[in-house]
């Protein structure tokens, strides 16, 4: 066995990541890798559809991209942004249809989706809750060691969101491990 074969072989594993942001006209998407210390963009773009296409053959377009991504990148975990009703209920059910299809190519995928609302997803890219947009974008851009912010917006957030998932799982996972049944009370 040569030496770069060994080095491989103790290299840590790398988790790979999609994050979504759900919409109709554009889906962001994200694919990061996670080593230790270190997180890498191997894809950040959107799925988009024509406006004046009918709602199912535009959901039929999101299915079928967010499937090619999982067979293009084989991710092993995904992370979309919690649906938040605005003002508008009618664009809001839409992208609840949207939610709808991207969790079946997800399952289809054989990917569990961990869900994190605005707030959960610029307080761990940022350190702030309630953070401006460019202010998540600029903290993106040197998180994943990028030139630029990606664009368009929904790119940047559909990152945002794979970044808190990188981070925020670990904590969950180290709370679990930390929890201990409670003694029975004698």
């Amino acid at each position: 066995m040569s030496k770069r074969q060994a080095a491989r072989r103790s290299d840590p594993p790398r988790r790979l990541i999609l994050g979504i942001d759900p919409g109709v006209a554009l889906v962001g998407y994200a694919l990061i890798a996670e080593q230790p210390g270190r997180l890498e963009c191997l894809a950040c773009d959107v799925i988009a559809t024509p406006a004046r296409m009918p709602l199912q053959h535009r959901l039929q377009l999101i299915y079928r991209g967010v499937s090619r991504l999982i067979l293009t990148y084989h991710p092993q975990e995904a992370a979309m942004e919690a649906l938040f009703f605005g003002q508008n209920r009618t664009t809001g059910m839409a992208v609840g249809h949207a939610r709808g299809v991207i969790m079946l190519a997800l399952a289809d995928g054989g990917l569990t989706v961990s869900e994190y609302t605005p707030s959960q997803v610029k307080q761990a890219v940022t350190g702030h809750g309630g953070a401006k947009k460019q202010q998540v974008g600029e903290m993106v851009r040197i998180l994943l060691g990028l030139s630029s912010v990606p664009r368009p917006d929904d790119a940047a957030d559909a990152a945002a969101v794979a970044i808190c998932h990188a981070h925020t799982s670990h904590l969950s996972l180290l709370l679990q491990s930390q929890e201990r049944p409670l003694e029975p009370v004698r």
